[in-house]
C-alpha cells in the first residue's frame, strides 16, 4: 500500500484558490534542494520565489513554532536563502485576510 497523502491545510488550500483567481500557477510541494526532502508549499522556480503557509500558529500548536520543528524550519529556510530563493512566509490568518496573495502578486510581478 502506498503512502497516504498529508492532510490538507486550510491555509494552503485557500492560498491555492487565491492563486487560481489571479491566474497564478505555482508548483506545490516543490523540492528545492538536491539530495534533501525539503519542499516549499508553493513555488515559482523560474523566479526563485517560494511561499510557506504555517497553520496553527495563533495558539502555539504548530510544529513551526515549537522546539525541533522550529529548528528544522530554520535550517530549511537558511538553506533556501543560500541557494538564492526569496521566501515569503504566511500564517493562515494572513492568507484569509488577503495579505498573502497581495504580497505574492507584488513579488511575482
Amino acid at each position: 500500500m502506498g503512502k497516504l497523502p498529508k492532510k490538507l491545510s486550510e491555509g494552503e488550500e485557500m492560498f491555492s484558490l487565491h492563486c487560481s483567481i489571479y491566474h497564478l500557477t505555482p508548483e506545490r510541494e516543490f523540492v528545492f534542494a538536491e539530495g534533501r526532502k525539503w519542499a516549499f508549499d508553493f513555488a515559482w522556480p523560474e523566479k526563485k520565489i517560494a511561499v510557506e503557509v504555517d497553520g496553527g500558529t495563533k495558539f502555539g500548536k504548530s510544529r513551526h513554532s515549537r522546539g525541533d520543528g522550529y529548528e528544522r524550519d530554520a535550517r530549511k529556510l537558511n538553506a533556501a536563502s543560500l541557494l538564492g530563493w526569496r521566501l515569503l512566509r504566511f500564517t493562515t490568518a494572513m492568507v484569509v485576510s488577503g495579505e498573502a496573495i497581495d504580497t505574492v502578486r507584488e513579488a511575482v510581478a
